[in-house]
């Protein structure tokens, strides 16, 4: 046997330039010349767009679900907010906006991202590097598990889960097989057919999201009282997707996965193997809804006694159908972790 096809074997590659998707979607995120540390004044914004971004009433819904929290925990002297993945702070800026005035006054918010804090935003907003521990309150985690970098298995033409190498330019081959912890993740959360002998299975992929686990289990570790709130596009166990859901985004196109530093790399979320005991699982319409965010028309009679309510109230339910539109924003999965909490206030 060759050197490289003993690397491409053990799964280390040929040499530096292959290397498993984790690692290199890493470094192209997050490294130091990352898509998420080098972006412009306009953040991942101007790459892709999400609830955040679509419409107001998405913070406003958020702040809502704060409140309830609030009660639920007895009004603290000082309730967190803590906003992961936040951009550039878009949703912590919009939830403390959206505050009845008392609550604002004892919410303390936190944009927790690893690019610098931007200009202009509301100066009540703590920007970190990291989830702050020990706090009580919610920690909202909008579109930030997809980022967080998973390794790729694919079975070959014998039905061997293999891990899947990528170069700098998104050229793909197989490496070694998945073992170890990885392994046992897979056979749990995202089974791909063992060997056959006709081989039906071969190029069948899968997301090893233990990392996403490990992640999402901190995070919820960070708070001391309170909610944890994944939302994500994501699967279950029963819906997995054969072919896995990895790809790419720049300029607000979806492309090909490119670990360059230049695309946003993605993959959907198995938001069960996230949930811990007490955990709810439901789709984005289902929570929105709960929250108050809905798509009705206003009565076509407005637009006669107040053509300028009409209007307003026109394009707020314009929005609040984009929130919960099936097959899009709609579909997202919530996952609501309660800490300390005997039941989830939704």
């Amino acid at each position: 046997m060759s050197d490289e096809a003993a690397d491409e074997q053990d799964g280390r590659g040929a040499g530096p330039e292959w290397r498993g998707w984790r690692e290199a979607a890493q470094e192209a995120l997050y490294g130091p010349a990352g898509f998420y540390r080098c972006q412009g004044p306009e953040g991942p914004a101007g790459h892709f767009r999400t609830s955040v971004h679509a419409s107001p009433r998405y913070a406003a819904a958020v702040a809502r679900l704060l409140a309830r929290l609030d009660a639920a925990l007895d009004r603290p002297a000082e309730l967190a907010f803590v906003d992961m993945a936040a951009g550039r702070g878009e949703l912590a800026a919009g939830v403390l906006a959206a505050l009845p005035g008392e609550l604002a006054s004892r919410t303390r918010a936190y944009a927790v991202e690893v690019a610098g804090r931007p200009e202009g935003l509301d100066p009540r907003v703590e920007w970190l590097a990291a989830p702050p521990g020990g706090v009580t309150g919610l920690l909202f985690a909008n579109e930030w598990l997809d980022n967080v970098p998973v390794d790729v298995a694919e079975a070959d033409a014998a039905g061997v889960r293999r891990r899947v190498l990528v170069r700098r330019d998104g050229t793909e081959r197989l490496g070694g097989p998945v073992t170890g912890p990885d392994a046992d993740w897979l056979e749990r959360w995202w089974p791909l057919p063992g060997p056959s002998g006709d081989a039906p299975h071969t190029g069948l992929r899968a997301e090893i999201g233990l990392p996403r686990d490990t992640a999402w289990a901190a995070a919820v570790g960070s708070l001391a009282r309170g909610l944890a709130v994944a939302v994500d596009y994501a699967h279950t166990r029963e819906t997995r997707p054969p072919f896995g859901t990895l790809t790419g985004f720049r300029e607000g196109r979806e492309t090909r996965p490119v670990p360059d530093g230049l695309h946003d790399l993605t993959a959907h979320v198995a938001l069960d193997a996230c949930a811990g005991p007490g955990a709810r699982l439901l789709t984005q319409r289902d929570a929105l809804r709960a929250l108050g965010v809905a798509g009705a028309r206003p009565p076509l009679a407005l637009a006669t006694t107040d053509p300028a309510r009409y209007v307003r109230a026109l394009a707020s339910a314009g929005e609040a159908a984009e929130l919960t539109a099936p097959g899009g924003l709609g579909d997202f999965g919530w996952l609501l972790q309660p800490v300390g909490l005997a039941d989830v206030p939704l």
